[in-house]
C-alpha cells in the first residue's frame, strides 16, 4: 500500500454511494445510507425493479415500504459506479465474479468497495472479498465487509440493530461506519476481515440445520445445541484461516448466528424448515424469495474445511442433504452418533 493511498483513505468523505444489486438487503442498506444523509444510486438488471425504486418503492422485495427520495436506480453500469465515494456489492455470491468483471473497466482505482454478500464461491472456494478483488481489480486493502444481526425487514422498518464493518485498514472501516450510522443502525468497526466473512458464510449453513430441526418438530434444546456447536465450527474454521477468536463472540459471529437461526424472516432458516417438513430441495427453493446462500455455500465451505483439516460436522450434514441426497431425518442421528468431546471450539476427545 502506498503512502498516498493511505492518505486518501484517511481523508475520505463518503457522500454518494453506488450499490450493485437491488434485492431486499441492498434496498434496505440504501435506506440505511439515505437515513444517514447519503445520496444513493442502485444498479439492477430488472427494468421493473429499477422503475419501482425510481418511483420510491421496491414492491418485489420490500412490499409496502416507501423509500427515501435520496435513493434512485439505474440499469447503466457506468452511472452506478462512476463519481461515487463508495461502491457496495450486494449480490448472490455465485454471480459476483461474472457480474463484477463487466464493471471492472468502469471502477475508479481509488474507490473503496463494501461487501454485503455472505458466502463462499463454489468454484474457487474463496471468500467474497477475495472474489471482489480478483473480479473488479480492486486491491484488498480497499475492500470492507459488513455483517451482523441484520434481518432486512426489521431494519427497513427502522427497528434498532447493530452491525460490524470490517476492513484491513481501520480508517476505511471507520469511514464506512460513519457513512451508514443513523438513529436505528449502529455500526462497530473491526480489522478482522477474514473472521467477519467466515462468520457470515457459516451462519447461513447452520441456520439451515436449525430450520430443518424445527421443521421436524424438535424444540429449543435442539435449536440451542445446534447454534452453540455451530459457533464452535465457525470459530474453528475462522482460526484456521487466520481470524481472531474474539470475533466469533461478537455481533458478526454469535449475534448474526442467533438472528439467522431464530427468525422466520431468514431465508436460510425457512429453507431448512421446509426441508424438515418434508419438502424437496426444488420445492423449497421455489418458495424462497431470493437466493438461499446457505445452500450454495455448504458444499464449498465443507470442501475448504477438509483441505484445512477442520472438523465441521453440522455443515457436513447440511451439505450431505443439499448436495448428496441424504435424508434430513438422518442428519440429527449422524450428529448424535459422533465421538464424545470436551465442550468448546477446540477438539479434545474424551
Amino acid at each position: 500500500m502506498h503512502v498516498c493511498d493511505l492518505e486518501y483513505l484517511r481523508n475520505m468523505a463518503i457522500q454518494r454511494v453506488g450499490i450493485i444489486g437491488t434485492g431486499a438487503w441492498g434496498t434496505t442498506f440504501a435506506q440505511v445510507l439515505a437515513d444517514a444523509g447519503r445520496e444513493v444510486i442502485m444498479w439492477g438488471r430488472s427494468p421493473e425493479v429499477v422503475a419501482q425504486i425510481k418511483s420510491g418503492t421496491n414492491q418485489r422485495y420490500l412490499p409496502g415500504i416507501r423509500l427515501s427520495p435520496r435513493i434512485t436506480a439505474t440499469m447503466d453500469k457506468a452511472e452506478a459506479v462512476q463519481g461515487v465515494d463508495l461502491i457496495v456489492v450486494v449480490l448472490p455470491t455465485q454471480v459476483i465474479r461474472e457480474t463484477l468483471e463487466t464493471f471492472r473497466p468502469l471502477i475508479d482505482s481509488q474507490t473503496p468497495v463494501l461487501s454485503l454478500s455472505k458466502g463462499v464461491e463454489r468454484e474457487s472456494m474463496e471468500l467474497v472479498t477475495t472474489v471482489i478483488s480478483q473480479a473488479a481489480g480492486v486491491e484488498q486493502y480497499r475492500i470492507a465487509a459488513l455483517s451482523g444481526p441484520n434481518l432486512s425487514r426489521e431494519i427497513i422498518e427502522k427497528q434498532p440493530t447493530a452491525t460490524v464493518v470490517a476492513a484491513r485498514d481501520e480508517n476505511l472501516g471507520a469511514e464506512i461506519a460513519m457513512a451508514c450510522h443513523n438513529p436505528y443502525f449502529r455500526p462497530y468497526v473491526s480489522t478482522d476481515l477474514v473472521g467477519v466473512e467466515v462468520a457470515g458464510a457459516t451462519k447461513n449453513v447452520i441456520a439451515l440445520a436449525v430450520g430443518a430441526a424445527e421443521g421436524m418438530g424438535w424444540g429449543q434444546n435442539t435449536r440451542t445445541t445446534l447454534i452453540t456447536r455451530g459457533l464452535a465450527e465457525m470459530t474453528r474454521m475462522g482460526i484456521a484461516l487466520g481470524a481472531h477468536p474474539d470475533t466469533f463472540a461478537g455481533l458478526a459471529g454469535m449475534g448474526d448466528l442467533i438472528a439467522t437461526c431464530s427468525s422466520k424472516l431468514s431465508r436460510n432458516f425457512m429453507f431448512g424448515y421446509r426441508l424438515g417438513q418434508g419438502m424437496g430441495i426444488e420445492e423449497a427453493t421455489e418458495l424462497s424469495l431470493g437466493v438461499v446462500e446457505g445452500a450454495a455455500t455448504a458444499g464449498p465451505l465443507v470442501e475448504s474445511a477438509h483441505k484445512l483439516g477442520v472438523d465441521m460436522p453440522i455443515s457436513e450434514a447440511v451439505s450431505g442433504v443439499i448436495n448428496h441426497g441424504e435424508a434430513v431425518v438422518d442428519m440429527g442421528q449422524r450428529l448424535l452418533d459422533r465421538p464424545r468431546k470436551r465442550d468448546g471450539w477446540r477438539i479434545h476427545l474424551v
